[in-house]
């Protein structure tokens, strides 16, 4: 039985790291610097397949799945993973999309690496599957569009350690996020690849302080120095590898910089020549075992420039790489034994033989947990049902809970609580628990709660800031959850007034993040703080400009802006257009969203028509409704709901709309009144 799992173990391995395409990158060779950047631009460009923002999901079972640190199949996070221990939560592929989240381990979304709003969510960029990965809603909120770099004290710390804070990397001074040292190099690696595939479109984007404005180097320089010492101290893995390999089968390019990482020296560091390979590391030896894992250390190799990185190879099969002279294999079968081996790699790429082969056997756990007891639920919302429960018992060590939902695996969490979030509202769910050992022994399943979520009512939020951070008057990111939805303020002080305590920002943003159930109208009271002129906060909803704002002046107001009307989950962002102007907001409130009838594109005077339907130039003529002219906005929905185009006074000079770089699909476009399905081809 060891001796089957051992082959099938090998043959995983072998089939999950190929390498690129015998002549991939023909005409690479020799090239350095900008000359090999921009023949990789090319490379890597065509052919290339946009399967939409929709596809990233479908592709996720493939290219993140924990196959490395768990081994069970769960979705594999940057932003939870804990790579030697327990994760603190997991998610199912497909199961707990967001949504609506107020803390970690409600959802998980797709993480832009490089920030969309860099490049106004243009196609392909927004879907481009080499840069956007799967990650928990909240971490991703956190991380918001920061650059990535060294936290010096931060203002808020993930479950795995990732981090939100000051700069403390040379050269920059703002706010930065900062992951596990397990994953430093895959972004930035993935970031080397999105300024070498777009380097042409560079000039166009927004910096973002991480983007440097032109091919090459492609990246500020301070940016560009963090993501080389990170690429250097974090070498290609095997998560990678695969990835890389399933992202080439769905997309139809490769990241260059997993298949050659010594091109990163080459294109933006110090060209030199170095042909002379490591020595073998030395003293082999196994140090522990348990279950699923094996610790081994050696005595380190010599190199006359230096030794980078070492390669763990089981059963002759790429393992791992290591930094450090030790490393702990995870991911293997209890009761199996495995060969290991090492060889150590300079920056150049150059490679040591290997060393002295060791053999380990992973020790044996077959006593499951006892169930969970006293599951309980503490409350209920619309979309959401939190559960608490008694801690299970085992032998060796309970390192998580499966979260059952109608019967159906939805998630994880090494917790004794969690919100269960996505649900639908006025349904009834049964929900119980089963904990899990390291070795995969599942426990009998805890007692079976159910409970009936809300039905929704006219309020969909309503927010009076009495729960932000304590008062402050220094100017900062503010993170909190209140009523369920998650806040963040951006350049915001926390210690004025207006109806009570009041949030208050400058040059920044207040966001309301993955608020269920839309959008309808919005209410804001505000007032002008410290002086300054009158002025307007503008009305963002999934990062899309509404044309829609909210007066402010030194007397306190209090407006409801009509007809937004966007169907969630939505993210609602006020965003000041003043400069230095200091605006305290209080009292926010909003309606859910009101469903929006379409016709189907009859020749009624009363409904719209729209031509050529489907449409294949992105040009879109508009008819069949009286009073054209007097429409002041035309807004564009996706058929999830997602606002994703507005127009003002979009027939003041013709009745044609120009579509912007819209995926294939289903949309709705709303005229005042009327509305009308339309498809692009």
């Amino acid at each position: 039985m060891n001796k089957i799992t051992t082959l099938l173990l090998g043959l995983f391995f072998s089939l999950s790291f190929g390498q690129a395409p015998a002549g991939y990158y023909n005409g690479t060779a020799g090239l350095t610097g900008q000359a090999l950047k921009t023949k990789l631009s090319a490379i890597i460009t065509a052919g290339a397949q946009d399967n939409g923002y929709n596809g990233l999901y479908d592709a996720y079972p493939k290219t993140d799945t924990d196959s490395f640190y768990e081994n069970d199949g769960t979705v594999l996070d940057m932003y939870s993973e804990n790579p030697t221990g327990p994760d603190p939560y997991n998610y199912q592929h497909g199961k707990k999309k967001c949504g609506n989240y107020s803390s970690e381990g409600d959802c998980y979304n797709r993480e832009h690496v490089v920030p969309q709003s860099l490049f106004n969510k243009k196609a392909p960029m927004v879907s481009d599957l080499h840069h956007i990965r799967p990650t928990d809603g909240k971490v991703n909120g956190m991380r918001s569009h920061y650059p990535f770099a060294k936290v010096d004290t931060p203002s808020f710390t993930s479950r795995n350690g990732s981090k939100v804070g000051p700069s403390a990397s040379a050269g920059y001074g703002g706010t930065v996020f900062e992951p596990i040292d397990e994953f430093k190099g895959d972004i930035a690696r993935m970031i080397f690849y999105f300024v070498t595939r777009y380097e042409n479109q560079l000039a166009s984007f927004s910096n973002g302080d991480i983007l440097g404005g032109s091919a090459y180097p492609g990246l500020q320089e301070w940016e560009l120095k963090v993501l080389m010492d990170w690429s250097a101290a974090d070498p290609v893995s095997p998560a990678e590898i695969r990835r890389n390999n399933a992202s080439y089968e769905i997309q139809k390019n490769r990241n260059p910089f997993i298949d050659h990482p010594e091109w990163v020296q080459q294109i933006w560091g110090t060209k030199t020549v170095d042909n002379e390979a490591p020595s073998a590391p030395t003293n082999l030896q196994v140090s522990g075992t348990t279950t699923a894992s094996v610790n081994l250390s050696w005595t380190a190799s010599t190199d006359n420039i230096a030794v980078t990185n070492y390669k763990v190879f089981v059963n002759g099969v790429f393992n791992s790489n290591s930094s450090a002279t030790s490393t702990k294999v995870t991911g293997l079968y209890q009761g199996t034994t495995y060969n290991f081996y090492i060889i150590a790699v300079d920056a150049a790429g150059n490679e040591s033989v290997a060393s002295d082969t060791v053999s380990a056997t992973t020790s044996v756990d077959t006593e499951a947990p006892t169930a969970p007891t006293n599951l309980t639920i503490s409350s209920v919302g619309t979309n959401n049902i939190a559960v608490g429960w008694t801690a299970a018992a085992d032998n060796v060590g309970v390192v998580g809970y499966d979260i059952y939902v109608n019967g159906v695996l939805t998630g994880s969490t090494t917790d004794t609580e969690t919100n269960i979030t996505a649900l639908e509202p006025a349904t009834t769910y049964s929900i119980y628990i089963i904990a899990k050992d390291a070795a995969g022994n599942s426990s009998a399943q805890s007692n079976l709660v159910t409970a009936t979520t809300a039905a929704i009512g006219t309020t969909c939020g309503d927010e009076n800031f009495e729960s932000i951070p304590p008062a402050a008057s220094s100017y900062t990111t503010y993170n909190w959850t209140s009523n369920g939805i998650a806040w963040m303020a951006e350049d915001a002080r926390t210690d004025q007034t207006i109806n009570g305590r009041a949030i208050t920002i400058r040059d920044g943003s207040l966001t309301a993040l993955s608020v269920p159930n839309g959008i309808g109208d919005l209410t804001v009271t505000t007032q002008l703080k410290f002086g300054g002129t009158p002025g307007t906060l503008k009305i963002f909803i999934n990062d899309v400009d509404t044309q829609k704002t909210i007066p402010y002046s030194s007397t306190v107001t209090t407006t409801t802006v009509t007809g937004i009307n966007v169907e969630g989950p939505v993210e609602i962002k006020l965003v000041n257009t003043t400069a230095k102007n200091r605006v305290a907001i209080d009292d926010m409130s909003w309606t859910c969203f009101t469903t929006m009838g379409t016709s189907d594109n009859s020749t009624s005077n009363e409904n719209l028509v729209l031509s050529p339907n489907p449409v294949t130039n992105s040009i879109v003529r508009v008819s069949g409704v009286s009073g054209l002219s007097k429409i002041a906005t035309v807004q564009i929905f996706d058929y999830s709901g997602k606002m994703v185009q507005i127009v003002p006074e979009p027939f003041r000079n013709s009745s044609t709309i120009t579509l912007k770089n819209l995926p294939k699909g289903v949309y709705i476009l709303k005229a005042g009144k009327h509305s009308a399905k339309f498809m692009v081809k």
